[in-house]
C-alpha cells in the first residue's frame, strides 16, 4: 500500500499482459499477418492496462476498463473461428451476432446483475467454444503432421498457462486469509510468492499470448498461406514469422483477381 499505487504487485504484474500484447501487436504487423490479429492484440493490451489502472486505484470504473475489454477482446477471436469458409454476409451476422451478445452482457452486468460470476462465467464460455471451434478446424484441415503437433503443443501450453493461473488465483481467493498472514510473516520479497492474483496476471497474459500465436498459424493453413509462414523465437517467445514476402504478396494478389473474377462472371 502506497499513496500512489492501492496494489503495487498486482498493479506491476501487469506489465506481462503489456508488455506481451505490444510484442504480439509489432509482430503481427511486421509479418503482414490480418488485422484482426492486431485488434486481437490491442484489446489484449486494453486489458493490461485497464487491470493496472484499476489495482493502482481500486476505483469501480477502471474496473470495468479491466473486466468488459476481456469480453469484448475475446469476441474478435470467437468471429475469427466461427465465420471460417462462411460466406461474406454470413460472416457480417456472426460479427454483428457476437457484438450484440457483447453489448447485451454489459448491459445486465452493468444494470441488471452486478455479480462478477456473470462476467466470469460468458468469458469462460468464450474462451472454450473459441477452443473447441479452433481444435475442429486444425483437425480437419492441417494436414501438415508436424505443424499440426507445433499447433496442438502451443494450444496446450497456452490454454495450461491460463489455467494454472486460474487455480492459482482461486487459491488466493479461498485462502485469502491464510495467504495474507503468512506473506505478512514471510516479509518482503518472500512475501511476493503467495500474491496469487499477481500469479493470475503473470501467467495468464503468457497463456493469451501463446493462444493468439496458435491463432495466426492456424489461419495461415485456412487461408493456404502456410508455405510463406513459419514457427521462429524472438527472445524465448514464439512467433509466426514471414520467411517469403514476395510469394505471399503474390499469392494475396492472385486470389484477389479470383475474387474479382468470379464477381464478375456472376454479375453477367
Amino acid at each position: 500500500m502506497s499513496t500512489y499505487i492501492a496494489e503495487a504487485l498486482n498493479t506491476t504484474t501487469n506489465a506481462v499482459f503489456i508488455l506481451l500484447a505490444f510484442f504480439a501487436v509489432v509482430q503481427a504487423h511486421k509479418n503482414r499477418l490480418e488485422p484482426r490479429f492486431v485488434l486481437a492484440s490491442l484489446g489484449f493490451l486494453l486489458v493490461g492496462v485497464g487491470s493496472w489502472w484499476f489495482h493502482m486505484t481500486l476505483r469501480y470504473e477502471y474496473q470495468l476498463l479491466d473486466e468488459l475489454p476481456m469480453i469484448y477482446a475475446t469476441c474478435i477471436p470467437f468471429w475469427s473461428v466461427f465465420s471460417e469458409f462462411k460466406s461474406k454476409t454470413v460472416s457480417v451476422l456472426i460479427a454483428l451476432g457476437i457484438f450484440m451478445l457483447a453489448n447485451t452482457l454489459s448491459f445486465i452486468y452493468l444494470y441488471v446483475y452486478t455479480n462478477p460470476t456473470l462476467h466470469q462465467t460468458a468469458y469462460g464460455a468464450l474462451n472454450v467454444a473459441i477452443i473447441w471451434k479452433s481444435l475442429l478446424l486444425t483437425n480437419r484441415h492441417v494436414h501438415d503432421k508436424a505443424a499440426r503437433t507445433k499447433l496442438h503443443y502451443i494450444m496446450v501450453l497456452g490454454v495450461g498457462l491460463f489455467i494454472f493461473g486460474y487455480l492459482l488465483w482461486n487459491l488466493d481467493i479461498h485462502f485469502c486469509d491464510l495467504a495474507r498472514t503468512t506473506r505478512r510473516q514471510w516479509g518482503i520479497p518472500y512475501g511476493f510468492l503467495l500474491e496469487g492474483h499477481g500469479w493470475w496476471h503473470i501467467f495468464t497474459g503468457s497463456g493469451v499470448y501463446f493462444y493468439i500465436v496458435y491463432e495466426e498459424y492456424l489461419r495461415c493453413f485456412l487461408q493456404g498461406t502456410q508455405d510463406f509462414y513459419e514457427f521462429k523465437s524472438v527472445w524465448g517467445l514464439p512467433i509466426v514469422h514471414l520467411k517469403d514476402e514476395e510469394g505471399l504478396l503474390r499469392f494475396r494478389e492472385v486470389k484477389k483477381l479470383a475474387i474479382l473474377d468470379e464477381k464478375v462472371k456472376k454479375e453477367q
